[in-house]
C-alpha cells in the first residue's frame, strides 16, 4: 500500500475528501418517496448514526487518553498499543464508526449517490488502515498476533 507521504497525509486528505463527498451526497439527495420502507430505513439509519458515532467517539478517547490520536495512518512517536476499549473488538474503531455513521446518514434518505458515495469512503478507509498496519506491525512486535484475533473495522463482522 502506497505510504501517499512520509506519515500518510495523502490518505487523510482522501478520507476528508470522501467524508466531503458523502455529506454533499446526502444533503443533494433528491426526496425518497415515503411509505413503509422509507420509514424503516430513517430508523435503521438513525440507529446507525448514533452506533457510528458512539464507536467513534470511544475509539478518540481511547486513543487520546493513550496520546496515541492522530488523523495519521503513521502511528504517534512514543505511543504505545492501545488494546482497550472498544480495540478489544476492532482494530479501527474510528475508521468503522464513521463508515456505520456514514451509512445511517445515507439510509436517512436513501439514495444511490449516498450509499455510492459511502462505499467510497469505505474503500478508502479500508486502504488507508492497510497502510496504518503496515506501520503498526514495524513498530509494535505484538501488533500482528493482535490482527489476526481482532476485527478490522466493525467488531464481530469485518
Amino acid at each position: 500500500m502506497p505510504s501517499l507521504g512520509p506519515r500518510g497525509e495523502g490518505w487523510v486528505i482522501l478520507q476528508f475528501a470522501c467524508l466531503g463527498l458523502v455529506v454533499a451526497a446526502v444533503n443533494t439527495a433528491p426526496p425518497a418517496p415515503g411509505g413503509a420502507l422509507l420509514d424503516a430505513a430513517r430508523v435503521a439509519g438513525s440507529a446507525l448514526v448514533a452506533l457510528g458515532a458512539f464507536g467513534f467517539g470511544w475509539g478518540v478517547v481511547q486513543l487520546a487518553r493513550a496520546r496515541a490520536l492522530t488523523a495519521l495512518p503513521h502511528p504517534v512517536a512514543g505511543a504505545s498499543l492501545v488494546r482497550e476499549g472498544p480495540y478489544r473488538f476492532a482494530r479501527h474503531p474510528i475508521y468503522g464508526g464513521l463508515i456505520v455513521g456514514s451509512l445511517g446518514l445515507a439510509l436517512l434518505n436513501p439514495w444511490l449517490g449516498s450509499v455510492a458515495a459511502v462505499g467510497l469512503l469505505a474503500v478508502v478507509l479500508d486502504l488507508k488502515r492497510r497502510r496504518e498496519e503496515a506501520w503498526l506491525v514495524e513498530r509494535y512486535p505484538a501488533y500482528e498476533a493482535y490482527g489476526r484475533q481482532t476485527k478490522a473495522l466493525v467488531p464481530f463482522v469485518y
